[in-house]
């Protein structure tokens, strides 16, 4: 999306269905966790019957694309195998089997006699979630809507127009069979729409962005509801001098090559100067075996890096085979790069020295900060949140990977027996403020 668009108001086709998901998800929010439950075993169901129509659907999709030139990042994102599915399939089941978010009491807090002030965790409402390429992110999200008892309007990219679909056709098909959620679920096909829920602020309470970074500013600069995702996900691994050489080249192996057109792959590798040697002279052929193109600064140039790299290259998301590399003197070096660079998404340090690495982890102001592991764990599914509607980087929360906690709200409850202010205000009574057990 170019931020030279204009955001039209919604027209009232738009406003009239997101009506109906609202109303919808105030039914959904007051059912009970059975319910919900229920509603996601159905919706599972529905989506093993229906896995031939959604793969079939999906190949049209891959032909497509690729006639018009999708990059191949997009493309990656955009399959949807059968063992892919069926993965989606069985983390809606395990979402039907995480804790309910909703009722929990946080503060139960007696003000004074028979005035008693409560904090419950309630649903959001109504999510707008709009996405790119990856079909696999509707059933993920739809799944933690309901399980969280929130209504969501859901937009996909053009590219997955027919699996978005065929899947979104599947998990009514099965909300209608429950008891529960029924219209809770909604796919907008046109960028109008995509445009115009910018402007749906009274019925929709929190817009999630998934997708390039263009399509995240242009949403955070466009809208009055509040927004919840990341841009970029330039991730760094700094190798320390106190270190396992092999297990270091094993964990920048797996942040750069599992998967690299994710957002928690490694874009840049940070090395001592006192390993730098070494681990490049090891490193490398197994880099360029894996299909990995270097870039590196000067000094990791000398030292057999072939492709110079530039500035741009340390603020680059590149979701390929490409990685840059800049040898530092010293943790604090490393650090500085980071700061300066990093889109505050996931960083790794390898190291087998416990100060630095706590110096690290307390140093870096990223959602994840991890110590000898790969960032590909930066992850709702890894960890253990069943799913996730979006990876955060703000700084106040939800922040990381976000799943059901961070769909939820609260509100505070005051139970009286005609008590007024005016009592305690003039001294004839005062607050007691007893915590009582939640």
């Amino acid at each position: 999306m170019s931020t030279k668009l204009s955001v039209p108001n919604p027209s009232p086709l738009l406003i009239k269905e997101a009506e109906r998901v609202k109303e919808a998800s105030i039914s959904l929010g007051q059912a009970n966790d059975e319910q919900r439950i229920e509603a996601l075993t159905v919706m599972a169901n529905a989506l093993n019957d229906s896995a031939d129509e959604i793969l079939e659907a999906n190949l049209i999709d891959i032909e497509r694309s690729k006639k018009e030139g999708l990059n191949k990042s997009l493309l990656s994102r955009l399959q949807l195998t059968e063992t892919k599915l069926k993965g989606c399939i069985e983390g809606v089941l395990k979402v039907s089997n995480l804790s309910d978010p909703i009722g929990h009491r946080q503060l139960h807090r007696k003000l004074d006699e028979h005035l008693i002030l409560e904090r419950v965790t309630v649903p959001l409402g109504v999510l707008g979630v709009i996405f790119e390429s990856r079909p696999d992110a509707l059933i993920q999200i739809a799944s933690l809507a309901v399980r969280s008892g929130n209504g969501a309007l859901l937009k996909g990219g053009s590219e997955a127009r027919s699996t978005n679909r065929a899947i979104m056709d599947s998990l009514n098909m099965g909300l209608n069979k429950s008891n529960v959620g029924a219209g809770s679920l909604s796919l907008l096909t046109t960028r109008q729409e995509s445009l115009g829920l910018l402007r749906l602020d009274r019925f929709v309470n929190l817009i999630i962005p998934r997708g390039s970074n263009e399509l995240v500013q242009f949403i955070q600069e466009n809208t009055r509801i509040p927004v919840l995702g990341h841009a970029d996900g330039i991730c760094h691994l700094y190798v320390d001098d106190f270190v396992d050489i092999d297990k270091a080249i094993s964990i920048a192996l797996d942040s750069k090559i599992q998967y690299p057109a994710a957002c928690n792959a490694i874009e840049t590798l940070l090395i001592h100067e006192n390993v730098a040697d070494k681990f490049l002279r090891k490193s490398l052929p197994i880099f360029s075996n894996a299909g990995v193109t270097i870039k590196g600064d000067a000094k990791s140039q000398s030292l057999g890096v072939e492709n110079p790299a530039t500035d741009e290259d340390w603020s680059t998301e590149y979701l390929d085979l490409i990685l840059s590399i800049k040898i530092v003197r010293n943790i604090d070096e490393a650090i500085e790069h980071i700061r300066k660079y990093s889109s505050r998404h996931t960083e790794a340090i390898a190291t087998n020295d416990k100060e630095i690495a706590e110096k690290f982890l307390r140093s870096v102001d990223s959602a994840g900060v991890y110590h000898n592991c790969s960032t590909r764990f930066a992850d709702g599914f890894r960890y253990g949140f069943g799913a996730e509607v979006g990876i955060s980087t703000q700084t106040l929360p939800p922040r990381g990977p976000v799943g059901l906690e961070g769909l939820v709200t609260y509100r505070y409850f005051l139970r009286g027996d005609g008590d007024l202010v005016k009592d305690f205000a003039s001294g004839d009574r005062s607050f007691s403020h007893i915590d009582l057990p939640l």
